[in-house]
């Protein structure tokens, strides 16, 4: 899904005008329409500019696929997001995490990984991955549902983390 689709659906479900939007974005109407059309390419930082001015969580996440090339989280648009389904999948994949990490060799270094190793080991991989999907859409789904800004919620994380001096 490019940046256009995700500015105009979001756009459309917030019931803006491409006008309206325009505004929030301090850009040219004629812009969100091309962009949206797929007619032109977003410019750099059109997406972080709405998630910004918008603090939508789908939208942090477009900015971030946008900076990463997609070695990020995507945001999933066919899925039933209702608060307690993202919450019974986020148990279900961190149950799955859980139960594999009794089975990875993970005392062992890289290069006394065996192939079979390396098999379970990619399995721990990709089910981390998909509880960070999840994870992240449940925290995306209680900030919308509750009101809670997205943005917020991390800047508060990050000062918890350098409280801890978990960073500098």
């Amino acid at each position: 899904m490019t940046i256009g689709n995700i500015l105009h659906e979001y756009r459309k479900e917030q019931g803006m005008t491409q006008e309206e939007f325009s505004e929030r974005l301090l850009l040219d109407r004629s812009s969100i329409a091309k962009v949206e059309s797929g007619k032109r390419q977003a410019p750099k930082g059109m997406a972080m500019q709405a998630a910004v001015a918008f603090d939508d969580p789908r939208l942090y996440l477009a900015a971030q696929e946008e900076v990463t090339g997609g070695a990020i989280t995507p945001w999933l648009d066919n899925v039933d997001l209702h608060r307690a389904s993202v919450l019974f999948k986020t148990v279900e994949e961190m149950k799955e995490v859980l139960a594999l990490t009794s089975e990875v060799p993970i005392s062992k270094t890289g290069d006394q990984l065996t192939e079979a190793d390396r098999v379970i080991m990619k399995r721990l991989l990709m089910e981390t991955v998909e509880a960070i999907t999840a994870l992240t859409h449940f925290a995306a789904v209680l900030c919308k549902e509750y009101s809670f800004s997205w943005f917020g919620i991390w800047k508060e994380h990050r000062a918890e983390l350098k409280a801890k001096k978990y960073m500098k």
